[in-house]
């Protein structure tokens, strides 16, 4: 495909559902509240600047240590100002990120509800001066065991509404089973908040299977293990459950060797209702216009299928109704 080509698709607005608010701290963000706050961060960063990790594993625990310097309201406020400016930057008219309680607060109710309020003054400018609108999805943390996750839960029951609009779960898949955390989300159901879960990035298709079962979710956060059993793949489609596909991480993170090997493609062709996101984007060295680029040179897509897949994401994004209009209006004015 042709420079021209790649530029225009790159330059279309872009509807993401699959973002950590952490995850997608600049590591100059992170360093410079470091250096504010006097927190040694030794053997977060690489020599060039970057997130250092070896693996999953690691990386998980490199995230939970630059979030060290996140400690206040104010500090999450700033946070969110930075990840909507790169966001903004790459095109990102609409995004849903996932907070949880357990950084902000510690599952305090009351705590939670200050960095809440803070996050969300700083989302509103932001939809003020660069036009991107921000939701959020209250996640707990799988590693961190399902008696917390009730914890987490009650802070999303207490502040769902037209901001709060999901829950979900992030964390290290290889901990427990998804029906450990079933009565979280059912509490978060009856408030009302629409419902995701990481599943089938590192355990396989069973793992999707048990999400949709046991947990009676929505969205499925990656979910392209389900490739492995062809059946589950037309259950997803014939159900409509979206998967928040993110291929720079498969690939980053060795869920996938290559993109070219990467199952987004097959998944559409068999009509699983499939949306691209970037999941934690200064750690997997990404940003949504490189996985629309990415995306284009792979597998020759062109802005039809890059449309169909915004509005793949628009379809699926929990927001309300007044809040899909204007960002349809968005996608059909550029």
């Amino acid at each position: 495909m042709d420079e021209e080509k790649l530029e225009q698709i790159g330059a279309l607005p872009k509807v993401e559902l699959h973002l950590h608010i952490e995850g997608g701290a600049p590591p100059k963000f992170i360093r410079g509240l470091a250096q504010e706050k006097s927190v040694d961060l030794t053997g977060v960063f690489q020599d060039d600047g970057s997130y250092a990790y070896r693996d999953f594993v690691h990386f998980l625990s490199v995230y939970e240590a630059a979030t060290q310097v996140l400690k206040t309201p104010e500090d999450y406020a700033r946070l969110t100002t930075a990840v909507l400016e790169e966001c903004a930057a790459s095109g990102v008219v609409y995004a849903e990120t996932f907070i949880s309680p357990d950084f902000c607060g510690g599952r305090d109710v009351g705590a939670w509800r200050e960095y809440l309020h803070a996050m969300q003054e700083a989302a509103d400018r932001a939809e003020a001066q660069m036009g991107i609108i921000l939701r959020g999805i209250v996640t707990c943390i799988r590693h961190f065991g399902p008696h917390k996750a009730k914890e987490t839960a009650l802070c999303a029951a207490e502040t769902a509404g037209d901001w709060i609009v999901g829950f979900g779960m992030g964390g290290d898949e290889n901990q427990g089973r998804q029906r450990d955390f079933a009565y979280s989300f059912d509490m978060a159901r009856e408030a009302g908040l629409r419902l995701t879960t990481h599943a089938g990035e590192w355990r396989g298709a069973q793992e999707v299977r048990e999400a949709v079962e046991d947990l009676r979710v929505e969205r499925i956060g990656h979910g392209v293990r389900c490739i492995e059993d062809l059946a589950l793949v037309d259950d997803l489609a014939e159900k409509g459950i979206t998967l928040e596909v993110c291929p720079g991480s498969n690939v980053t993170l060795g869920v996938y060797p290559s993109l070219r090997q990467h199952p987004i493609e097959k998944l559409m062709e068999r009509g699983v209702k499939v949306t691209v996101s970037t999941d934690d984007p200064p750690f997997f060295h990404t940003t949504m216009r490189d996985e629309f680029v990415n995306l284009s040179k792979t597998f020759g897509w062109g802005v039809e299928e890059f449309t169909a897949l915004n509005q793949s994401a628009l379809d699926a994004a929990f927001c309300d109704e007044a809040t899909r209009k204007t960002i349809q209006s968005r996608l059909e004015a550029k």
